[in-house]
């Protein structure tokens, strides 16, 4: 099939076997205007294309002209994922041309309402839904030759989409952007990468109530029957491509860290939320830290939300620590883990397993001043234990409130504070208003993008800690060297590959993260890094430097039309 040399990145030409309307419809394949004149009586496309004879550079400006026409940006979000859907090289073009301004339309913030809105601006299919019906015929469902150069697929069963909660068989939205990413972002060729949504049911009532929901209206299955249709999954895709990166996208708490520890030593295999979250915030901190010049292992630090990111966040930070010379103990001791009941200590029940390694013993409070010692809050955390650094992933907007800020201020020169939370509506704090408490002195990483802030009377990019600084170079790296698995090591060579780049390593004034225009170069040092971790661990085979760049170069696809001849 054509598809064995769309992918090759170092191909003269494609030899295609479609023709007329069926090689329009195919977006990997179509050109649009952009086909020659003598490509057109090859594959009999006369007739059906208009007489002109574009470039992509002229397509280029038709579509950003159609795009800023757009009133809404969810418009704008339905126009990039029908193009999408039309003619995948232009679309790719397009995005890598206006890449910081398109990327909250193609995923957050904008995914998120593209998500609660999918039923209604359903277009044409993308990626495979597998519903819990389909549990009897998923070989036969994934033996479709279309998926035979499949290395990377993006999994969600859409139970907990960004900090909006259940939407079902909408979830879709997310594997697709993440997908997007992976190839403007790291050069995915898009004929690899697979979006898939299990359809296992929601809970979500304005989803069952809605006449035009596309999925199967039915309450969310647990226990034995959904973990067994997650089993069933695996298997099919392990049968299918052994060597596939598989990534678990947005899956609600109870089930997203049981769903890693089960299978992350089975397959090749990780979880967004909870390493890549974990890994950008890492290597922002270590970029912070060149700024604040407060060593590691003497930062105090204060999460809000211990489910599986922010407890993600702080395992990794946890070991960054102990590289920087405490013991496991002492690093622990460093962190303030604040749930829905209060601040992490022992005596709470009902707490996963992963929240436990983070209790405080009662005795370390004993003399903190709190109103209620069973639900310390995250004011009174602030207040006792005087954090150098503030995380929120609870999904709850302006949590972090001036008086919590102002008091953290107080006692921290430079104050670090990462509102993670996505999308925007429910970001923990706004960053101007940051600023304002701090007397300009916070240094900040947001989940979601926020305009630029004046500082120090000047306009002042906002440090966006979007995961897109790292799973894509994660998935290049892990598939360039062909890596067995993937492994906690891997995301923290990736966090200090990133740390790296910063602009504030050579101008404490500067970005703790460089600008997403050099986000290909960001990923490929993130891939080498993630790839000779591999090597170093004995998950691939060993290569030398310059073959492990090849290796890596050859995967990145640049969205760029080829000479096609008739097969």
């Amino acid at each position: 099939m054509y598809y064995s040399k769309i992918t090759d990145n170092q191909a003269d030409f494609l030899e295609v076997d479609l023709s007329g309307t069926d090689l329009l419809s195919n977006p990997l394949l179509n050109k649009g205007m952009a086909f020659t004149q003598q490509e057109r009586e090859a594959f009999g496309l006369f007739g059906f294309l208009p007489a002109q004879e574009e470039t992509l550079e002229e397509q280029l400006a038709r579509s950003y002209e159609a795009y800023n026409r757009k009133e809404s940006d969810l418009e704008k979000h339905i126009y990039l994922r029908n193009l999408q859907d039309i003619n995948e090289t232009l679309f790719y073009a397009l995005l890598n041309q206006y890449l910081i301004e398109m990327m909250p339309i193609v995923y957050t913030p904008v995914v998120g309402e593209g998500c609660q809105e999918f039923s209604h601006i359903y277009r044409r299919p993308r990626g495979i839904f597998l519903s819990y019906l389909d549990k009897d015929r998923l070989d036969k469902i994934l033996a479709n030759p279309q998926f035979d150069y499949i290395k990377a697929i993006v999994v969600s069963d859409g139970e907990r989409i960004l900090g909006l909660g259940d939407q079902g068989a909408g979830g879709m939205g997310i594997p697709v952007g993440k997908l997007s990413l992976y190839t403007a972002c790291a050069g995915l060729h898009p004929a690899t990468t697979l979006p898939i949504l299990l359809d296992t049911g929601t809970n979500n009532a304005e989803r069952i109530n809605d006449p035009l929901y596309i999925g199967w209206k039915h309450e969310r299955i647990r226990g034995k029957d959904y973990d067994d249709f997650i089993e069933a999954f695996v298997q099919a895709v392990n049968k299918r491509f052994p060597h596939v990166l598989v990534q678990w996208e947005d899956f609600a708490q109870l089930n997203a860290t049981p769903i890693l520890e089960r299978y992350r030593d089975k397959i090749c295999t990780f979880n967004d939320d909870i390493q890549g979250t974990a890994a950008i915030a890492a290597g922002t901190l270590f970029a912070a830290v060149d700024v604040t010049q407060l060593p590691l292992r003497e930062q105090r630090i204060a999460v809000l939300g211990a489910g599986s990111a922010g407890c993600g966040i702080s395992e990794l930070i946890v070991k960054a620590m102990v590289a920087d010379g405490l013991t496991e103990k002492e690093a622990r001791s460093r962190f303030y883990l604040v749930d829905r009941n209060g601040l992490l200590v022992e005596g709470m029940t009902g707490l996963m397993p992963f929240q436990q390694k983070f209790l405080h013993p009662v005795s370390t409070i004993a003399n903190w001043q709190c109103a209620n010692r069973n639900n310390i809050t995250l004011k009174e955390v602030v207040a006792n234990a005087h954090p150098t650094l503030l995380i929120g992933v609870s999904g709850q907007p302006g949590a972090f409130t001036e008086e919590i800020v102002r008091e953290m201020a107080a006692h921290v020169e430079r104050p670090i504070i990462f509102p993670l939370s996505n999308p925007t509506s429910r970001a923990e704090a706004v960053p101007t208003d940051l600023l304002a408490w701090t007397n300009n002195r916070a240094i900040i990483g947001t989940g979601s993008p926020f305009p630029d802030v004046i500082k120090n009377g000047k306009p002042f990019r906002m440090d966006q800690t979007n995961n897109a600084y790292i799973f894509p170079g994660i998935a290049l790296g892990v598939i360039a060297a062909k890596a067995k698995h993937v492994t906690d090591n891997m995301f923290m060579v990736a966090a200090k590959a990133l740390a790296n780049c910063s602009p504030a390593k050579s101008n404490r004034e500067a970005n703790l993260l460089p600008p997403l225009t050099d986000i290909r170069t960001i990923s490929f040092d993130v891939a080498f890094a993630v790839a000779k971790e591999a090597q170093a661990a004995g998950l691939a085979d060993k290569l030398s430097d310059d073959e492990l760049t090849q290796r890596i170069r050859k995967k990145m696809w640049t969205p760029n039309y080829l000479p096609y001849k008739k097969k």
